[in-house]
């Protein structure tokens, strides 16, 4: 069964047809891959054989797992949560936010839920998938507000629907489930004997469900599923004979589907039945989210390619061919932002929210959060700083910079953004991609800590001073 529609034959009579297909705006999107001076080169990637990226991107940092002395850290038991702090990494960092101990074995896939704040999802080699809490004022959490233990083998992959209200995954049990992300109910599940999911995604709200794994001949094959019918797949295709897992990527706002694997000999793009794009791409990657995407250049997602035998991360950008240079609203619709939906306390008690939206037109601004979500950052500060200490004083001063220059330099801002960067500044934004970017970077991070420095000296002085007057004070009482 193809992803092609088939063409419309017209009566006898016409002697004509026309094949009807539908038209998409990202049918001729193209790869392009970042010279050699924007690539990551000399990072020794683990090497690994676990079926996993291995790396993480956000706009301002690319993490990767690196090789280390007895094979890579790879054999993990509980899970560290680690604060990055504002201005960068200036040293290791060796003491984690939160520590998670509940698994027994070792710890393989971890999700974040994709509105609710602080709302971590975790699953193991002890066939359980456990719900964490990290607004607990402990810094070692032992306890687990749910464990999920519908699984009788390893879970291959997790994957949310928009809101986070359901929770779909694989298991080498050869099922898949569809359950209730707060409670683990299971709503719906999949046995088909034709085809072993490894990976599956929940297609943002299309009430669909896609899958990646092999046929009973071991051919790679995806499959098509209707969250609300799981008997039997809508769609089967085998691709090839090749060896390796596909990993699904899913953009919600285009309705892009890319498969990244290995063997791929080059980039194809199939329209669906399901009013989907599917890209076959030849990697394997994290991705950029939205709000890191260069616009100008009509860029609507971007691949980080690690390639362990080179020790390099190659980006790899998809780009919607335009002739204009100026912002294209039609293939960027609003997205999610950075900001959560909910708290954890509120999602606990059972409410549903969709993600906070946001523009990538530049000059756009994130809507404010709301107040009682305000509330909770301040409180999550206050017992972050709490729980290390020498950190509270220079997180009132970061706050009090921050608000001080934040009036300064809006107007600055407002004349200085690019269209690569969504309204902010991209030396910010983006992680460094030269020698000299990281060097400027390391320039001003170290100008931020001079200047930290001297508030902080300031601010003992003051200290010192009202101390002395206080004193004073005290002995003028004492003598009259």
């Amino acid at each position: 069964m193809s992803f092609l529609h088939r063409p419309h034959f017209a009566s006898s009579s016409q002697m004509t047809w026309r094949p009807q297909y539908r038209s998409s705006k990202f049918r001729h999107v193209f790869g392009k891959a970042a010279t050699k001076e924007n690539c990551y080169d000399g990072v020794p990637i683990t090497r690994s054989v676990q079926d996993n990226h291995f790396c993480a991107v956000n706009p301002r940092f690319v993490a990767i797992i690196t090789e280390c002395a007895g094979g890579g850290a790879f054999l993990v038991l509980s899970v560290k949560v680690w604060e990055i702090p504002p201005h960068g990494v200036l040293k290791n960092l060796t003491v984690p936010w939160k520590e998670l101990q509940g698994h027994s074995r070792r710890v393989g896939i971890i999700e974040w839920h994709p509105t609710a704040n602080n709302i971590l999802f975790s699953t193991a080699y002890d066939y359980q998938v456990m719900i964490w809490n990290l607004d607990s004022t402990e810094q070692v959490i032992k306890n687990p507000i749910r464990t999920i233990k519908h699984h009788t083998d390893v879970v291959l992959s997790m994957s949310f629907n928009t809101d986070g209200s359901l929770l779909a995954t694989t298991c080498r049990d050869r099922k898949v489930r569809l359950m209730e992300a707060r409670s683990g109910n299971v709503l719906q599940e999949a046995n088909c004997k034709t085809h072993k999911a490894s990976k599956v995604l929940i297609l943002g709200n299309m009430k669909m469900l896609f899958t990646s794994g092999t046929s009973r001949y071991n051919d790679r094959q995806i499959a098509l599923w209707d969250q609300d019918d799981l008997s039997v797949p809508l769609l089967l295709e085998n691709l090839d004979g090749s060896s390796g897992v596909l990993f699904p990527f899913y953009d919600a706002d285009t309705h892009m589907l890319y498969l990244a694997g290995k063997s791929f000999v080059s980039a194809d793009l199939k329209q669906n039945t399901a009013g989907a794009d599917i890209t076959l791409v030849s990697l394997g990657s994290r991705v950029m989210p939205k709000r890191g995407l260069d616009v100008s250049s009509c860029e609507v997602f971007r691949f980080y390619k690690v390639v362990t035998v080179k020790s390099l991360i190659e980006p790899l950008s998809m780009i919607v061919p335009r002739r204009s240079e100026s912002y294209q609203e039609d293939i960027y619709p609003m997205t999610a932002g950075n900001r959560p939906a909910l708290t954890a306390e509120e999602w606990l008690s059972g409410l549903e929210k969709g993600p906070v939206l946001m523009s990538l037109k530049p000059g756009s601004e994130l809507t404010e959060p709301s107040s009682e979500m305000k509330g909770l950052a301040n409180s999550q500060d206050t017992r972050r700083s709490q729980s290390r200490p020498g950190m509270l004083q220079l997180s009132y001063i970061q706050d009090q910079l921050e608000a001080t220059k934040e009036a300064s330099d809006r107007a600055e801002d407002d004349r200085s953004r690019t269209p690569v960067s969504n309204g902010d500044d991209l030396v910010l934004c983006s992680p460094p991609r030269t020698e000299n970017e990281l060097r400027l970077k390391f320039l001003k991070q170290q100008e931020e800590i001079r200047r930290l420095r001297e508030l902080l000296n300031q601010r003992d002085v003051r200290v010192k001073q009202l101390e002395l007057e206080i004193k004073n004070i005290k002995n003028s009482q004492t003598q009259s």
